[in-house]
């Protein structure tokens, strides 16, 4: 295990909560800074870890990306092409490591809740799980017998190309680079863009349940067709919808037609961790990093 503080970065792109913990999960203080610019945001979220002491065995950060996450890279720990503001080309990772001359683990603000969650979480017993956060985008992190699963950099599932429902044809989806994929049909921009409101404040009865229900629905048989995780865990602003966790386990059953395995009122389920989530994310990130195979005991 671990000794010593922890800082801990939760780096979204509306804010930093940034914090000092320890491996036995005690998070013992956190601030928030908003996000503006990487010169101004970074500074203040190093500035604030000095404040606590300063001494820190290692940083943790789980940001938004993309992210250049091969260490061989001159890249590494920067955010590559984002659609934030003042943010592509941003090193994360490099003004910590400098600051603090201490281990940096870095990855993405999904990856590290898909790790805290298997870890300590609803994943927790399985030997996978995969977490999906549907909010003002969306984006997956897998966990296979103790590992992220990276390929030549992270999952970017959020982005996978989906068919479409059939009361939903005319919309074109919001992603600035794919349009109708998983995030240009289902993040609460597009829901607003079609109509005007998100769907927590949609009355009960309005089409938009059912469509983004059915939407997260074959996106699920889609990450089962490829993994089969032994639990799917949904997160983000969207998710708080009343009823949209039922509508999609409803919806998940058509969807899967019988194929996969899995009853979905034990496999779709919401995160456990709550609003400590991206914390002990960025601590999963550097406890697995600092030690590759002690995520967890053997799992089944």
């Amino acid at each position: 295990m671990m000794d010593g503080k922890i800082a801990l970065i939760e780096a979204g792109g509306t804010k930093f909560i940034v914090g000092v913990g320890d491996a036995s999960r005690q998070i013992q203080a956190r601030t928030r800074i908003d996000t503006t610019r990487p010169e101004e945001t970074i500074p203040a979220a190093i500035d604030w870890l000095r404040q606590q002491g300063g001494d820190y065995a290692a940083v943790g950060i789980a940001s938004f990306g993309p992210l250049d996450l091969d260490r061989a890279s001159p890249q590494w720990g920067h955010i590559t092409r984002t659609t934030k503001p003042h943010w592509s080309m941003a090193d994360v990772a490099g003004p910590f490591a400098r600051a603090f001359t201490c281990p940096v683990a870095i990855n993405t603000d999904v990856n590290g809740a898909a790790l805290a969650e298997w870890m300590w979480g609803a994943g927790q017993a399985t030997n996978s799980s995969l977490y999906l956060t549907v909010g003002t985008g969306v984006g997956g992190g897998a966990v296979v017998g103790g590992q992220l699963v990276h390929g030549v950099t992270h999952p970017e599932m959020g982005h996978i190309r989906m068919p479409r429902h059939p009361a939903d044809t005319g919309f074109e989806g919001t992603c600035p680079f794919h349009g109708d994929c998983l995030e240009g049909l289902a993040a609460g921009p597009s829901i607003i863009a079609r109509w005007g409101a998100s769907l927590s404040d949609l009355p009960s009865d309005h089409i938009g349940h059912r469509i983004i229900a059915w939407y997260l629905a074959h996106a699920i048989a889609t990450f089962q067709a490829i993994l089969e995780p032994a639990r799917i865990i949904l997160g983000g602003g969207v998710m708080e919808s009343p009823g949209l966790l039922a509508r999609i386990r409803s919806e998940a059953v058509e969807a899967a037609a019988g194929y996969f395995a899995g009853r979905p009122q034990e496999m779709i389920v919401p995160p456990a961790l709550g609003d400590s989530a991206g914390l002990l994310g960025a601590l999963a990130l550097t406890l697995v990093e600092g030690h590759p195979h002690s995520a967890g005991a053997k799992r089944q």
